[in-house]
């Protein structure tokens, strides 16, 4: 099931295609770093396996990696699409985590307990 994108917040994206990075411009309360780290890691993600690349929390706070490429772009890497985000989970996990979190307190509202 596929949720409407008003359940969706887009965090940032890259594209392979327009060879362009986007970050939203929300959640410029983040620190320099941590937007640079995001860039680089989409980034990096599109030229290693093409496609496009977004990362959006959920309606429960989730960030979740969003992956969609061209119909005809048989250069698109489905398996290393697969194994690279599983790469970014474990090595990113503390990052990934903390972005959760602030989604969840700035955004949603949720108390720290």
């Amino acid at each position: 099931m596929d949720i409407g994108m008003e359940e969706r917040m887009v965090l940032c994206g890259a594209s392979s295609y327009e060879q362009k990075f986007y970050f939203n411009e929300r959640f410029s309360a983040l620190p320099e770093s941590i937007r640079q780290e995001l860039q680089v890691l989409c980034v990096l993600y599109t030229e290693d396996v093409g496609g496009v690349l977004t990362m959006e929390f959920d309606k429960e706070g989730n960030l979740r990696f969003r992956v969609t490429a061209d119909e005809g772009d048989y250069l698109f890497d489905e398996i290393g699409s697969v194994l690279k985000i599983k790469q970014y989970q474990m090595e990113k996990r503390e990052l990934l985590e903390s972005l959760e979190l602030f989604y969840r307190v700035f955004f949603m509202g949720q108390q720290i307990e």
